[in-house]
């Protein structure tokens, strides 16, 4: 039995992808997460990275693997950081008085007392009523969570996701914990204000399409050109300096109706993989996805998981919708807007063309010696794909065609065992594409023409230890633009 202390994965429990798994993929998939809630800190390193093995592992589960999900541990375990004592006194302030989390919040040393906290919490009143009371209660408490929820990339968001799909209280308190550990990073200023305007705007007609508000967005000067490639935080320094009240005026025509909470929820599921799928095409580069499109595309599962919530109110889940758009849009203008283009999707050759379901072709990356990142896309695209069947003749469905579907998920395998660096940040941006340079460009040293090419070859045959991986992938960005790497990185 799952607790906040213990994890329990069943072979009956595999998710979205409602497969059957191995008694032995199961235990292997409890006996790592179990390690990993145990032995390691939230964050990979000193400067921010996030652990991602419960989300990788979960996906690998989730989608049929079996012996990659060892594999993926042993090749992410050493590079872990490892977890850190408790501070006795902060977990004693924290269970007498919640109303002092302020000392603690943002300051990632405080992820264990915060975790234990949270553990204490579920094991007391279960997972269901602290996610209700510190969440979404709507007081200035948890709407403060709530923001820090959706930062970070929304990482805290896509662990709460997994916790959820697999009914894990110990994942719950995990992504709790590692929300209190994050800033609010500007949100507050665009989805809580975004809220405020859009509850007072009165409502005549239903809101628009999300496809016509992401073209809206491209079409206002103002808002489109708010951001600029050497904005150190594209959110704070870009859209909240220059382009917050029209950010805001598009912000606010979001109004989802209970009636349409499933429509719309697919709606916005099928408008990032448009978005992130488009972007990701940037000739003549190799193609590449978006760092933070990926995360919005990955997070997306956590919306259906949640509208299947019998303890969660429309309400609430109306409302957690609604901030996931908005966080969407905000995230399109950060990145520079790129073309939205059905067309370029169209035109796209797989680099090598499988003839396998969507679903099969996601497998391919089992064995992909990284972090998880591309089969948890590859995971969404599948799912989104087979959700778009119910919408198929719905006006706002622009991925229609099994064939479309297809160049999609090759492109998600393309794009992380092709030559270059695995994702590009902000692909809005002709300077972003600088650190992906064609394999042709004088720019990339011959060395590591050769060693990218090797790898893209031998992905397939050998589970390459991550470590090397992690190296080249720093080598490639150093020699090309330790500045533009620096920016990228942030917000």
């Amino acid at each position: 039995m799952a607790t906040p202390y213990r994890i329990h994965i069943a072979p009956a429990n595999t998710g979205l992808w409602n497969i059957k798994q191995s008694e032995e993929a199961a235990q292997t998939t409890t006996e790592t997460l179990q390690k990993d809630l145990e032995d390691h800190h939230v964050f990979l390193n000193n400067v921010g990275f996030h652990d991602y093995i419960p989300h990788h592992l979960l996906a690998l589960y989730g989608t049929g693997a079996s012996a990659d999900i060892q594999k993926a541990y042993d090749l992410r375990h050493p590079l872990q950081r490892p977890v850190v004592s408790q501070h006795q006194d902060a977990v004693k302030d924290l269970i007498a008085h919640w109303d002092h989390a302020s000392k603690y919040l943002g300051k990632e040393e405080h992820y264990p007392d915060f975790l234990a906290y949270f553990q204490r919490a579920i094991e007391r009143e279960g997972y269901e009523s602290v996610i209700k009371t510190y969440l979404l209660k709507g007081d200035d408490s948890a709407n403060d969570l709530l923001l820090r929820l959706h930062a970070g990339v929304v990482h805290p968001l896509v662990q709460l996701m997994y916790g959820l799909e697999w009914e894990q209280p110990a994942i719950v308190a995990q992504a709790l914990a590692q929300t209190c550990v994050h800033n609010v990073e500007g949100l507050d200023q665009l989805l809580l204000a975004g809220e405020q305007k859009a509850n007072a705007t009165p409502r005549s007609t239903k809101m628009p399409s999300l496809l016509s508000m992401y073209e809206k967005v491209k079409m206002d000067p103002q808002l489109a050109g708010s951001v600029r490639i050497e904005d150190k935080s594209k959110i704070e320094d870009g859209i909240i300096q220059r382009g917050k009240e029209p950010m805001l005026a598009i912000l606010e025509q979001v109004h989802v109706e209970p009636e349409e909470l499933d429509e719309r929820t697919a709606e916005m599921f099928h408008a990032i993989i448009l978005v992130a799928s488009s972007a990701a095409i940037h000739p003549p580069h190799d193609v590449k996805y978006d760092f933070f499109f990926m995360h919005h595309v990955n997070s997306s599962l956590m919306y259906l998981t949640i509208n299947s919530q019998s303890w969660l109110s429309t309400a609430d889940k109306v409302r957690l919708l609604e901030w996931k758009i908005w966080l969407d849009l905000v995230q399109y203008v950060a990145r520079g807007c790129p073309a939205i283009s059905l067309e370029s999707i169209e035109s796209y050759v797989p680099k090598h063309p499988y003839e396998e379901s969507i679903r099969e072709i996601g497998m391919k990356l089992y064995d992909f010696g990284g972090d998880g990142h591309a089969i948890k896309q590859a995971r969404a695209t599948a799912i989104c794909h087979e959700l778009m069947v119910e919408y198929k003749d719905k006006s706002w469905v622009v991925l229609k065609d099994e064939s479309i579907w297809k160049k999609i998920q090759h492109m998600v395998v393309d794009a992380v065992e092709g030559p270059g660096v695995l994702y590009v940040r902000s692909t809005g941006f002709d300077e972003a594409w600088k650190v992906n340079t064609p394999m042709s460009s004088n720019l990339r040293m011959d060395a590591d023409n050769n060693a990218r090419m090797f790898l893209a070859k031998t992905r397939r045959r050998y589970l390459l230890t991550f470590c090397e991986l992690f190296r080249l992938e720093v080598v490639a960005h150093q020699k090309l633009s330790n500045q533009i790497l620096s920016r990228q990185f942030q917000l």
